[in-house]
């Protein structure tokens, strides 16, 4: 029995001394491995093309009788609208990293990826880049919510995906905890047949509520997560970087209404005066919980959807509607609930919203205080994102395809078209 014990003792001795030398084990992590477009190919990258079937919709936005609709980073489809109850798709401009539009006249400004594209569209046959403003928009930091970011080069252009790995490291002994991870190094990616066709070379378009775009004046604002870009283009052709102003984090989305700047974050929303439009002056703002937000004006209402869930918050989906009649002291007045609402807009007395599987609404919105009690119409079977009313016709964007509505008659709201996404 002794002899046992000893024998037990020196093995014990053995496996604490093996234990103490070893100061290190392994620990395997999902990496995110940046996958880079050279910035030589992401500057000779633009082309005009021949229609393309519409996959994955983004932002929407219309001029002169033509829908331009975001590829998500892929590029801008070209709808001629002339006769909405027969949208013709008939161009698509390949520009890699595009999110965002806005146009002036006949000059249509996109992002692609870090820079500014400037594109000429008098010649709808012909579209071609006047000019680009290389590193215009700033990069942003990464969040994953599967693994880390795996080590940067920026050397090697600009991030366009990302290539799930795992890697093994050793850890210090010492310093292991349950919640230890490797400091993978950190850094910044960018921020998701017409003959006889001309687009007027005066005046502006119009965007839909999740625009990151807009134009007041003679500038052109542009956001970041957290900032506003200020670019003028009194010379449409060639627009000049202007200044930068710090919002808050998470901003989102713009609306210009009257003299003033709209600004959504998940946060709050902003208002910023443009009585000097190369100047926007901070007035006021009105704080939620953390939601995505955009938000539309019209008199002396603003109305805000609040999407929870997933990244965007814990609260509840709702609506909002806010008395901005004194402008310096924004009230929340009235909130409804939603289901998973995204994009809005609001023409003379009617409200559409966009909530999402739960399809597209329309609402009587002359009563801010009853709107729930005075639905108009509700198409349970769309899948709705953001919406462009445009007095008596309805531009909808969703999953499932661009969608046109006429108004005209609210007691009798038409389908006009229907362009179907193919995935």
């Amino acid at each position: 029995m002794m002899k046992t014990l000893i024998k037990f003792a020196f093995i014990l001795m053995a496996v604490f001394s093996f234990s103490a030398c070893s100061d290190k084990i392994e620990e395997t992590y999902t990496v995110n491995s940046p996958e880079y477009l050279s910035y030589d190919d992401l500057r000779s990258s633009y082309q005009m093309k021949s229609a393309q079937t519409i996959v994955q919709p983004g932002k929407i936005y219309f001029k002169d009788e033509f829908i331009f609709i975001n590829e998500y980073q892929k590029g801008i489809h070209i709808i001629d609208n002339s006769d909405p109850a027969q949208p013709q798709t008939v161009s698509f401009l390949e520009l890699p990293g595009n999110v965002d539009m806005a146009i002036k006249g006949n000059m249509l400004y996109a992002d692609s990826y870090i820079d500014l594209v400037t594109l000429d569209i008098s010649d709808m046959n012909n579209i071609v880049e006047v000019d680009r403003d290389e590193e215009a928009f700033p990069y942003i930091i990464p969040v994953f919510s599967d693994g880390y970011l795996g080590k940067v080069d920026q050397s090697k252009g600009v991030i366009i995906g990302y290539k799930v790995t795992q890697e093994t490291v050793d850890v210090e002994r010492n310093d292991i905890t349950y919640s230890t991870f490797p400091q993978w190094e950190s850094s910044f990616f960018a921020a998701d047949a017409l003959s006889s066709a001309k687009i007027n070379s005066t005046g502006s378009g119009t965007g839909g509520s999740m625009a990151r775009f807009t134009l007041f004046g003679d500038y052109l604002y542009a956001i970041d997560n957290a900032s506003l870009h200020l670019f003028d283009v009194s010379d449409n052709s060639n627009p000049a970087f202007s200044k930068k102003i710090p919002i808050s984090w998470q901003i989102e989305t713009l609306f210009p209404y009257n003299q003033l700047l709209f600004i959504g974050a998940q946060s709050g929303m902003f208002i910023y005066s443009l009585q000097n439009p190369g100047n926007p002056e901070y007035i006021s703002e009105f704080r939620h919980a953390t939601a995505c937000d955009p938000v539309v004006v019209e008199g002396d209402y603003a109305y805000v959807t609040l999407r929870g869930g997933n990244l965007c918050g814990a609260i509840e989906s709702q609506l909002d509607v806010i008395d901005i009649s004194t402008i310096e002291n924004p009230e929340l007045v009235k909130t409804y609930s939603m289901k998973e609402p995204y994009g809005l807009g609001v023409d003379d007395d009617v409200l559409f919203i966009c909530d999402g599987n739960a399809g597209l609404k329309i609402y009587d919105s002359s009563d801010p205080l009853t709107i729930a009690d005075n639905q108009i119409a509700h198409y349970p079977d769309v899948n709705a994102y953001d919406v462009i009313p445009l007095g008596s016709v309805l531009l909808m964007i969703g999953t499932d395809g661009l969608y046109q509505y006429d108004y005209s008659d609210l007691d009798n709201i038409e389908l006009l078209s229907h362009i179907k996404i193919y995935q």
